[in-house]
């Protein structure tokens, strides 16, 4: 069954600028992939490519010129699929996934069946999402979480010497968990300084508070720590999970860096296997690449799934985010469709 390979470059923009603690902007572009069949079926997924790993919407571009030729003959042989667009591209993760996803959601819609239904998942048992608060002013932030009062966890973006004053302002208008992620910002001896304060301020997670490269750094802030300590940056694929197991408490999956909806799974089974929490994250996309994080979402436990929401408008209606809750589409595959 031939399957044709076509996509758009969507201009994405967030509401606020959204600043973590390498850089800030308010324009993205992620890149729309159609896989069709030859019965006129039509599969659909997303790259949302970082310019962190070395890609862009234009990159991604190029690398599905190079992987519409390792397209499955069998749209079924998901794993296949997953081997042979990986020795064909294997440094252009977004661009992989955007396939995987569009793959997953074509056997979906030829079963009649949402993807979590394939896999086997009750959708009651994803985790609630939290709700990104980017860097800014300590001013501004408290206006960002007051915007944010429908969501009932909260990510604050840390990483810069106003970290004190931006968490007290935070915990001056709102009694919400607060998750923080550092995005590797921090020196281990500046992480080690702010486990007091974070403490203070009942934060309940940390994520990628050291450089990713720095396993002992990271061993170090995990030791000292009470709170529990998440892997982001320093965990692509399931090949990273043996060697941060005891460095970390849990890792963060994003489908942008490990490449594929199969690759995902093994990244589950790999850190329960090391005993670790799991989380799922995104970067800034639409609802399209959202919801191919969220079919995973019953089988984690941690999630942070709000990209869409910050865009000023999303092309798709996909899974939805009611009150930090996470509801998947009962409609076949992805269960996405245009607005």
């Amino acid at each position: 069954m031939a399957l044709s390979l076509s996509f758009d470059i969507l201009d994405l923009q967030t509401r606020h600028p959204f600043t973590i603690a390498r850089g800030s902007t308010t324009a993205y572009r992620v890149v729309h992939v159609r896989l069709r069949d030859s019965d006129g079926v039509e599969g659909w997924g997303e790259a949302a490519p970082s310019r962190y790993y070395g890609e862009t919407a234009d990159t991604v571009a190029a690398a599905l010129a190079r992987l519409a030729p390792a397209l499955p003959a069998d749209p079924s042989d998901l794993e296949g699929a997953d081997a042979a667009l990986l020795r064909a591209a294997p440094r252009d993760a977004s661009a992989r996934v955007a396939i995987s996803a569009a793959l997953h959601d074509l056997a979906g819609k030829r079963l009649g069946a949402p993807l979590w239904r394939l896999w086997g998942l009750d959708p009651a048992r994803a985790p609630l999402s939290s709700f990104t608060i980017g860097l800014d002013t300590p001013e501004r932030v408290q206006a960002k979480v007051r915007e944010a009062a429908p969501y009932p966890i909260l990510k604050i973006k840390v990483g810069t010497p106003d970290d004190a004053a931006v968490l007290r302002a935070v915990r001056e208008v709102t009694d919400k968990p607060l998750r923080v992620d550092a995005n590797a910002g921090w020196t281990v001896s500046e992480a080690l300084a702010r486990l007091p304060l974070l403490e203070e301020m009942r934060v309940e997670l940390i994520e990628q508070p050291v450089a990713p490269g720095d396993l002992e750094g990271l061993a170090a802030v995990h030791r000292a720590s009470r709170i529990p300590i998440v892997a982001d940056e320093a965990c692509r694929t399931a090949a990273d999970i043996p060697r941060l197991a005891g460095a970390v408490d849990g890792i963060n999956i994003k489908l942008a860096k490990c490449g594929s909806l199969r690759e995902a799974l093994r990244m589950v089974e790999a850190a329960r296997a090391h005993r670790l929490s799991v989380m799922v994250g995104c970067m800034i996309e639409t609802s399209l690449g959202i919801t191919a994080a969220a079919h995973l979402t019953p089988l984690l436990d941690l999630a942070d799934l709000d990209g869409a929401a910050l865009l000023v408008r999303d092309p798709f209606v996909g899974a939805t985010i009611d009150g930090g809750r996470i509801v998947l589409p009962a409609g076949p595959g992805l269960g996405v469709r245009e607005r």
